[in-house]
């Protein structure tokens, strides 16, 4: 089975991984100390604009993708939209009450969640596993031991999908009858789970034996794959912060809403 999405490499994609994990850490961080409902609609079109348009994904794949972040935004906006507390009553009818200040924080909350769930799209979709752990070891100085670890954890995941189904394949032939309630919990443990972990402890201590055979230590060392940061993570975070700083003029500027602080 398949599980390599097909796409056409972008300048997203050489971007440094570290330089750009490090960047989105802080874009989360300054998302919680915006409290401007109009600030982060506008801030939305940012990473909308970038997932879209430079990742290099097709346009369908990426319309699937966004389906569940559209009900993260609607669950989570609609939580506090209906439930909320606030003075100006719009609508109540039994639980449900639906104020002035309790419609704007749930459409804040919403765009919040949809902010972090599209950066976070935007990151999964322009790094490369094995490119994000060269560079954390090579520019954040984490140590080749959990770098390595992580790596081989990350690479392992497809081969465990497809135990996983073979193993339901094989199950499916031989005419195993699934159980009702709770003792169908037990027996998805015993079927799925045990052989699967008992396959993953055995295929790292096969790794753990390979790499002390090829004397792998923390010690200084020589990489094929070289990460650097260039000029192209410059030009991305002029963009990044352009952008933010004309979502923020527009949002005090042309408001939507009359409110500019949902904690109020």
């Amino acid at each position: 089975m398949q599980w390599t999405l097909q796409y056409e490499e972008t300048w997203l994609h050489r971007l440094n991984p570290a330089f750009k994990l490090t960047f989105f850490l802080l874009i989360f961080l300054l998302l919680l100390f915006i409290h401007n409902p109009n600030m982060i609609v506008n801030i939305t079109v940012v990473p909308l604009i970038l997932v879209w348009f430079a990742t290099g994904h097709k346009k369908k794949l990426l319309l699937i993708m966004m389906i569940p972040f559209l009900i993260l935004f609607f669950s989570s906006a609609s939580s506090m939209i209906f439930f909320g507390q606030g003075s100006t009553t719009w609508w109540k009818w039994g639980l449900i009450h639906i104020t002035e200040e309790s419609f704007y924080r749930g459409l804040h909350i919403g765009f919040r969640a949809l902010n972090f769930a599209l950066l976070g799209l935007l990151f999964a979709l322009t790094t490369r596993p094995v490119s994000l752990f060269y560079s954390l070891i090579q520019q954040l100085k984490v140590p080749p031991r959990f770098a390595y670890s992580f790596m081989a954890a990350v690479r392992i995941l497809p081969v465990m999908m497809e135990e996983f189904q073979q193993l339901r394949a094989a199950l499916l032939i031989r005419g195993v009858k699934k159980k009702k309630g709770f003792a169908r919990i037990m027996q998805s443990v015993k079927l799925y789970a045990v052989p699967l972990l008992s396959q993953s402890i055995r295929r790292a201590h096969r790794i753990a034996v390979a790499m002390e055979a090829k004397q792998f230590s923390n010690e200084k060392r020589t990489y094929y794959y070289q990460q650097s940061v260039s000029k192209r993570d410059l030009y991305f975070v002029l963009f990044i912060t352009g952008g933010l700083a004309l979502a923020t003029w527009i949002g005090t500027t042309y408001p939507y809403f009359a409110i500019t602080d949902v904690r109020q």
